[in-house]
C-alpha cells in the first residue's frame, strides 16, 4: 500500500471524482493527500477530508494563481491549518517559467506562507520551476520540512535542499524515456523520497496521454524498485517510515 503525497482530485478536474476516492484501497492506495492553490480548491479539500476516509489535504496558494488572491485567502488557510486531516500548507512556492514579471510578488506570498507554516509547525509542500536560487535563499531562512514536489533537478540540487530537511516528491517524470532523475536518483538514499502522481498531470509511462489518477502510483513505484534494487514492499515499507517523519 502507498501514499500519494501531492494529487488535486478536484470536481472540476474529474467526472469520476467519488468512484477515485471510494476506491483508493482498492487499488493499493493506503491515502492520499490532496493540495489545495487556491480559494475554491482549499475549500474543496475541508470538504473531501471530511467526507471520505483516506483523503488527507493541505492548504495552499500556488504562485501561477497569485492574481487570485483575496484579502481573506490566507485567513482562511490560517483559520482551517489545524483541521482533522489537514497536515500542512501547500502547494506554495516560486514559479519563474510561467511567471517572470511578479517575482517579487511571489516571494512575498512565499515567506507569509512560510512564516504560517513556521507559526503553526506544519510541514510544507514547495513548488520549483526555474526559481532554485531564489527558494534555497528563502527556505534556508527558515527551520522547516516537508517535500520538494515534483523533483527533477540535478544531484547536488537534491541535496541541497535534503540538507534543509526536505522529501523529494518523485512522480511520473521518474519513468519518462529521456528522464535523468533515474540517475540522480541512484546515487540518494531511499529515505529522502516520497511518491506523488500530481494527478490529473503528468501520467507516467506507458500510460501517458491519459488522464492521471492516484493508482497509477504503481507505476512509479515500480521503477523505484529498480532504481533501488528492492521490492514493492520493502519500498513500501521505507515509504511508510518516510511517511510519518513528514507529517
Amino acid at each position: 500500500m502507498f501514499t500519494d503525497t501531492h494529487c488535486h482530485i478536484f470536481k472540476e478536474d474529474y467526472e469520476n471524482q467519488e468512484e477515485i476516492l471510494k476506491n483508493l484501497n482498492k487499488n493499493n492506495i493506503k491515502r492520499i493527500i490532496i493540495n489545495g492553490y487556491n480559494d475554491k480548491t482549499n475549500k474543496e479539500v475541508i470538504n473531501l477530508t471530511k467526507k471520505y476516509k483516506n483523503v488527507y489535504g493541505t492548504l495552499g496558494f500556488h504562485p501561477n494563481n497569485i492574481n487570485e488572491l483575496m484579502p481573506d485567502s490566507l485567513k482562511f488557510i490560517e483559520e482551517n491549518i489545524n483541521k482533522d486531516k489537514i497536515l500542512g500548507i501547500g502547494e506554495i512556492g516560486l514559479d519563474y517559467y510561467r511567471n517572470k514579471e511578479n517575482k517579487e510578488k511571489q516571494k512575498e506570498l512565499l515567506i507569509k506562507l512560510l512564516n504560517l507554516a513556521t507559526t503553526y509547525n506544519k510541514p510544507v509542500i514547495i513548488h520549483n520551476r526555474e526559481s532554485t536560487d531564489d527558494l534555497l535563499k528563502l527556505l534556508k531562512e527558515y527551520n522547516l520540512k516537508g517535500i520538494i514536489h515534483s523533483f527533477s533537478g540535478s544531484y547536488e540540487t537534491a541535496i541541497e535542499f535534503i540538507k534543509l530537511g526536505y522529501k523529494l516528491g518523485i512522480n511520473g517524470i521518474v519513468t519518462f524515456k529521456n528522464s535523468k532523475l533515474p540517475e540522480t536518483l541512484s546515487k540518494i538514499p531511499l529515505e529522502n523520497i516520497l511518491l506523488e502522481t500530481d494527478s490529473p498531470y503528468i501520467t507516467p509511462e506507458p500510460i501517458r496521454g491519459k488522464q492521471n489518477e492516484p493508482k497509477n502510483l504503481i507505476y512509479i513505484a515500480n521503477k523505484l524498485t529498480d532504481i533501488y534494487n528492492t521490492t514493492l514492499e520493502e519500498l513500501s515499507i521505507q515509504l511508510e517510515i518516510n511517511y510519518k517523519k513528514t507529517f
